[in-house]
């Protein structure tokens, strides 16, 4: 039997959409939670066979908002239950995991800073790319620079690519 471990909306420690508060809440919400399961993947990779980041859907008197979750299908697995003590936590904010803000806000307008979301996996690739000499300046970079590239090898190459025009 299958449960479900809700991790957020976003880093706990970020500005987010507010239900029933910002304009054009759904949109915001979505990309925003799209964004977190990208954060999260950086930060402790893909989930193992067993258990799986999705959106998970929330009822409330003011209506419907998204969350990112942790399905646990295989509770009996080591390896599940080791990543879901790490992700059950979340993220404090995106930075922790190589990512700048999806989205912006003031006051009650929400301003998404980028729509698609592979350039937010190759903006956090670039933000945490190795030096010429292939170290990386912040020894946390290694790890969020390969679970992406590993999680997302076609933009991967493309970060690689816009360095090497550069």
């Amino acid at each position: 039997m299958s449960h479900i471990i809700d991790i957020g909306g976003a880093p706990a420690n970020e500005e987010c959409a507010q239900l029933g508060q910002t304009i054009d809440f759904e949109v915001a919400n979505t990309h925003e939670v799209m964004a977190y399961k990208l954060a999260m993947i950086a930060r402790h990779g893909m989930p193992p066979e067993g258990c799986k980041l999705i959106v998970h859907t929330n009822r409330h008197d003011f209506g419907i908002y998204r969350t990112l979750a942790l399905k646990v299908e295989d509770e009996d697995s080591e390896a599940v239950a080791a990543y879901a003590q790490a992700v059950e936590e979340g993220l404090g904010s995106w930075l922790e995991a190589g990512f700048t803000a999806p989205v912006t806000y003031t006051g009650k307008v929400a301003k998404i800073e980028r729509s698609d979301h592979t350039e937010l996996v190759i903006g956090a690739l670039l933000t945490t790319r190795p030096n010429a000499n292939g170290t990386f300046p912040i020894a946390d970079f290694a790890i969020l620079h390969g679970h992406l590239a590993a999680a997302f090898p076609q933009q991967a190459d493309t970060a690689r690519q816009r360095l090497t025009a550069a």
